[in-house]
């Protein structure tokens, strides 16, 4: 019999973890069932998200599972598209009660307090966001995380990904040697500080931007999104090289609840809403593959040469931006705890420092 790696192991002991408390879940639901239906608590929530995305589609999915498993003692007011405030305020909006709710990002707080980069994406830590979860869930994860939410009076309640993202090039990007003198557009923050670490040349823009500087070569690449979205984007009209499976960033939405709205829920509910996140992150997680897989597939009709870097570029990587995350660390008390706990989790896994 082969003998199982140990992210595989990670991987079966995640979506057991899910079935458990799908079981368990459905067991609240009969007895609230069986009690009758109990008076209505609505939730208002904000997304991000569109409701034509992939993620809007499950966050949808989301809302009919809790309405259905809570036997409607449960009702999700959902606002799509940051319809109520803009994007970064929503969690502030639900600590402050204007919602109950946020489902956006927690990168978006990182100005509250540096330690939010790490709840959101940790940069080249994790291979695939099975292991991210799996920090939430066996690794401490989901401790450290409430004690930096619950100092803004909010409670952590899950996170939900689809994946690694796809640096887009005009160039090769073979390994971590072609990153020197790469000149790409990046998003703002610790992002920028790894790469340049290794010698490239990150420029800071608009996403809106990205095109007209391909076009006209003031950047040779830019980091955008997933394989399968910039196929939809057309990115691959204008360049004709992409890493894939990616290895730099696989960003995180989270599902954060006003404490005390959270508190005064029954733990039923509580479990309910926990498992329904574990269900859209599984969720997310298929969609993303089959959507990756597909796009993948066109990939040689429309030019483009994808590369898969060695396990030696990865971890090269990895060690880059683990250099940064103890500067950002000791940025804040906070900080410094989630550091430590994804640096613990990643050595317990086979990705630290001791693996290399």
């Amino acid at each position: 019999m082969a003998k199982l790696s140990y992210s595989t192991r990670v991987d079966e002991t995640y979506l057991g973890d899910i079935m458990s408390k799908l079981l368990t879940a459905l067991l609240a639901s009969s007895v609230l069932l069986a009690g009758g239906a109990s008076a209505q608590t609505t939730l208002r929530i904000q997304t991000h998200q569109s409701p034509e995305s992939t993620s809007g589609q499950l966050v949808k999915e989301f809302v009919n599972q809790v309405e259905a498993m809570s036997n409607g003692s449960l009702d999700i007011e959902m606002f799509y598209s940051s319809a109520i405030v803009a994007s970064a305020e929503t969690f502030s909006a639900a600590s402050n009660g204007v919602l109950d709710c946020d489902m956006t990002n927690p990168s978006y707080q990182t100005g509250i307090n540096p330690a939010y980069q790490f709840a959101a994406d940790t940069m080249g830590g994790y291979d695939t966001p099975v292991e991210f979860l799996t920090w939430i869930s066996y690794g401490g994860g989901r401790e450290a995380m409430n004690e930096l939410y619950h100092a803004s009076g909010m409670e952590f309640v899950g996170s939900y990904l689809g994946g690694q993202e796809s640096m887009n090039s005009s160039k090769p990007l073979n390994g971590i040697e072609d990153l020197k003198g790469w000149k790409f557009r990046s998003p703002p923050g610790m992002e920028t500080e790894i790469f340049a670490e290794l010698g490239s040349a990150p420029v800071v823009m608009d996403f809106t931007e990205i095109f007209t500087a391909l076009e006209t070569g003031i950047i040779d690449g830019a980091d955008a999104s997933t394989l399968a979205n910039n196929v939809g984007l057309g990115i691959y009209d204008v360049v004709k090289h992409t890493t894939y499976p990616g290895f730099h960033s696989m960003s995180s939405d989270h599902l954060a609840c006003n404490k005390t709205v959270w508190d005064g829920l029954d733990p039923a509910q509580q479990m309910i809403l926990k498992t329904a996140m574990d269900s859209l992150a599984l969720n997310l997680m298929m969609r993303t593959t089959v959507e990756n897989g597909e796009a993948l597939t066109q990939l040689p009709e429309l030019g483009v040469t994808f590369y898969d870097w060695s396990a030696e570029d990865r971890a090269a990587f990895r060690k880059a931006a683990i250099s940064r995350w103890d500067i950002w660390g000791a940025k804040t008390p906070e900080a410094q705890v989630m550091v430590d706990s994804h640096k613990a989790f990643l050595a317990r896994i086979g990705l630290g420092p001791q693996a290399e």
